[in-house]
């Protein structure tokens, strides 16, 4: 009798064992809220592109989306953090072609590459303007490029080495045959903090994402003299493409917003995840917020994103090559 009910016991137990595994399969992701990751300061585009998802994608996803601002070496302390975060789909990134492109072009000494992470997906391309306060003299590209090409000394920001806000300059110096060694680099904890020393007069220019700065050009604290699209872009009409100023090269330096992982995501995270983006191209509140700021909305599977980087990695990557600027 005893025999029986330990093998009863036994069986039970296994049976609880079963029904436990079983639940906790058919428990759906996510069950608390996610972690998104800003890897640079407030008022960038990054931090602009993290906010906006954070606000919208509870809504399809069923869970708060927190997105949380974790600063410093050009987006590198961020990206690093996500990409040692447990694959569980409760870290995630907004990723920037910065954090997530140039610097792993530029610099080898960090600890990944552009494409370690697990990809989502694309949100938004982003246009680059270049922008000069509006009291520097500085009234069209051409009066830039003369000071410029007369040699003057110029200094520039940007949220770190190797983001896009300072490979565009060593792109623009290389198109304009000045010699980049020659302009003052500052480099800034964010796009937000580059863009404001150019409106206080600490610095000459800087290459911006259009979304960072449209309200400061609006409101006349910052001037805009060249659009990197091949089109004159709506919300800025009278702001010439760098087409009409005679350096289509530039046309490259665009910047753009996507939502990353760390590696070895499990798929009905990234499942999920894609179906959170997908909705967004039926979102009107997003779609509004997103054109407002002069972005264009794009989004991309998993695999477009992972081809799309990759091809603008290998632009970036050979220009970094050519110009030295390679940290090894």
């Amino acid at each position: 009798m005893k025999f029986t009910f330990n093998i009863f016991r036994s069986l039970l137990l296994g049976l609880v064992g079963s029904l436990l595994l079983a639940m906790s399969a058919l428990a759906e992701y996510p069950e608390r809220p996610i972690t998104l990751v800003v890897p640079y300061g407030p008022g960038g585009a990054a931090d602009l592109s993290g906010k906006m998802i954070a606000a919208t994608a509870p809504g399809y996803i069923g869970q708060p989306v927190l997105a949380v601002n974790k600063t410093g070496a050009a987006g590198v302390v961020g990206s690093t953090f996500v990409i040692n975060s447990d694959p569980d789909g409760y870290t995630m990134l907004s990723a920037r072609v910065g954090s997530q492109m140039g610097v792993p072009a530029m610099n080898k000494t960090i600890g990944y590459e552009w494409d370690d992470y697990t990809f989502i997906g694309m949100l938004e391309i982003n246009p680059f303007v270049l922008v000069v306060n509006p009291e520097s003299g500085l009234n069209s590209f051409a009066d830039f490029e003369a000071k410029l090409k007369a040699g003057e000394e110029m200094s520039y920001s940007s949220a770190g080495v190797g983001t896009l806000l300072h490979l565009a300059t060593a792109v623009m110096a290389d198109s304009m045959e000045i010699d980049f060694e020659k302009l003052i680099h500052v480099p800034y904890k964010g796009g937000g903090a580059a863009a404001n020393a150019v409106v206080s007069g600490q610095v000459d220019f800087s290459w911006q994402n259009l979304s960072a700065v449209l309200a400061s050009v609006e409101a006349g604290r910052l001037s805009a003299l060249a659009v990197t699209m091949p089109e004159r872009q709506e919300v800025i009409p009278d702001v010439p493409t760098v087409n009409e100023v005679g350096y289509s090269a530039l046309e490259k330096i665009i910047g753009w917003s996507a939502i990353y992982g760390p590696p070895d995501l499990p798929d009905e995270v990234v499942s999920k995840w894609a179906e959170v983006l997908n909705s967004l191209k039926e979102d009107r509140a997003w779609l509004r917020m997103t054109r407002s700021l002069g972005n264009i909305v794009s989004i991309m599977s998993p695999e477009e994103t992972k081809a799309f980087v990759g091809d603008q990695y290998m632009v970036f990557d050979n220009a970094v090559n050519e110009l030295g600027l390679r940290i090894e």
